[in-house]
């Protein structure tokens, strides 16, 4: 797979406490990723990105939520999140700026 296309599949890291108890106890981060993402291709992408070994890869589908605008009824936009698992000895580190 390309490069230019890996650099595009992984949108942000989730930044929650669900998401930094699964960290901490099991080596998984967690990503927000582009809709048509393969798992492949969210393994390639991490593995390029954070030169770690990604030991597992799972994908979750969110559906948006309808909301009313006014009048209205409108949809928020769906979700895809990948749960990575890294390998014994790998570790993803954020940077804390300082």
């Amino acid at each position: 797979m390309n490069k230019e296309r890996l650099m595009q599949v992984l949108l942000s890291p989730v930044v929650s406490e669900k998401s930094t108890i699964a960290a901490d106890a099991d080596r998984q981060y967690v990503f927000r990723v582009t809709t048509d993402a393969t798992k492949p291709e969210i393994r390639q992408a991490v593995e390029m990105m954070f030169e770690v070994k990604v030991d597992n890869v799972r994908v979750v589908n969110i559906k948006g939520k309808a909301k009313r605008f006014g009048s209205l009824m409108g949809r928020r936009n769906n979700i895809r999140k990948a749960y990575v698992r890294l390998a014994e000895g790998s570790d993803i580190d954020f940077g804390a700026g300082s």
